[in-house]
């Protein structure tokens, strides 16, 4: 392939950002080519929410990220909210609901939501280029982008590569690449909203507990998040486990709640003097299940009738069970991760545009920054805001 013609602009990545910042440049009369490596344009949009894509949240705001700087997606985020990305799913025929916290999912299927952004770009005039693997990116005149065949020209590239989590899906690490290529500081990408795993010996004491959730608050990092937390053989999962994962550094520690909804010593306290012969497992198994009382038994306090345990041993168990500590061996990895924290440096773009301050025309939208949102909805948002941002600015 000889190099082409320029474009306004070249977007390399079709998933969420990507096709939103080209539909967005495209409406404003530009020309736009899409390129990407799948096969298939949206393949992460179409996956997400268990195939009903939970797009965005009721509610977003900046405090629902995590980045080296916590004010960076404030200007994208407020110029494109949910009600805007509702809006254009109502203009587009696509039928949603909100469910519980907040979260918006497709009443369908989330192949609705990805028919609307291609046919949002389709009509906008948009050339979308799949099964096309980018090389690299150089500035001469213009933008080169390299390809196995050939070379692309253009005024502008945007870069919407997404991080390296779901590597099944085509995930690589193109855009850390790419903005290194340029000099741009990339944050070391890491796993997040992933599982974490047992130490050694932890999972000899809880690894045969998989399967059993729970509703708990889990802490780490001066954060705290409430919900489920599932226990596999691995190590905890789970939406609580997910949320405190962004935050959870090696080495660090987490500390998990069982009785979020009450206070664990006034409930052992009441108990003893209402079933003072009742075995301390067996009143824990009316809170928890019955295995993971047993194991929590065995590894904090030996079960014996409650009349049997001193005040002080009541307050040491309640402690254990509420404040229970647990340093991960690690997490599982990108593979099962939901979205990588880390990516190009905030500081070196514009919050307002997306665009890198040293290198003017060259764009960055999506998980390819350095901008990391927590479960529901709010990591496919943060692709509409700044892919839009982008969109408006090139």
């Amino acid at each position: 392939m000889k190099a082409k013609r320029g474009q306004d602009a070249i977007i390399i990545g079709a998933g969420a950002a990507g096709l939103m910042c080209a539909a967005t440049a495209a409406k404003r009369g530009l020309s736009v080519l899409v390129l990407d490596h799948n096969e298939a344009a949206a393949k992460k949009v179409l996956v997400s929410g268990g195939g009903r894509a939970n797009f965005t949240n009721r509610v977003v705001s900046s405090s629902d990220y995590v980045s080296e700087n916590p004010h960076f997606a404030k200007s994208a985020l407020a110029r494109f909210g949910p009600e805007e990305f509702c809006a254009f799913l109502k203009r587009r025929g696509v039928s949603f609901v909100e469910e519980e916290n907040g979260k918006l999912f497709c009443r369908g299927s989330s192949r609705h939501l990805a028919d609307a952004l291609l046919a949002e770009c389709g009509e906008a005039g948009v050339e979308i280029k799949l099964g096309t693997a980018v090389e690299g990116v150089e500035r001469r005149e213009n933008f080169v982008v390299s390809l196995a065949d050939g070379e692309m020209r253009a005024k502008s590239v945007v870069v919407a590569t997404g991080g390296v989590s779901w590597r099944k899906l085509g995930a690589s690490d193109l855009g850390y690449r790419i903005a290194k290529s340029f000099g741009l500081r990339v944050v070391a990408p890491r796993p997040a909203l992933v599982p974490l795993t047992w130490s050694v010996a932890l999972r000899k004491k809880f690894g045969e507990l998989s399967g059993i959730s729970i509703k708990a608050e889990v802490a780490c990092a001066g954060k705290k998040f409430s919900g489920g937390v599932l226990f596999t053989h691995r190590g905890l999962s789970g939406p609580a486990i997910l949320d405190a994962s962004t935050h959870w550094r090696a080495g660090g520690k987490i500390v998990v709640n069982l009785f979020p909804d009450e206070t664990a010593l006034e409930f052992l306290k009441k108990q003893r003097e209402a079933r003072p012969k009742a075995e301390l497992k067996n009143i824990l198994a009316t809170k928890t299940p019955k295995r993971l009382a047993e194991a929590l038994c065995e590894s904090f306090m030996p079960s014996k009738p409650l009349s049997a345990l001193s005040q002080r041993e009541i307050g040491r168990f309640a402690a254990a069970i509420s404040g229970w500590e647990i340093v991960p061996a690690g997490t599982g990895g990108f593979d099962a991760a939901e979205v990588t924290a880390g990516g190009v440096d905030t500081a070196e773009l514009s919050s307002k545009t997306m665009e890198a301050r040293s290198v003017p025309g060259l764009f960055f939208a999506g998980e390819v920054i350095d901008v990391t949102g927590r479960l529901g909805g709010y990591n496919l948002h943060w692709a509409w805001a700044s892919g839009y941002a982008a969109g408006i600015h090139l």
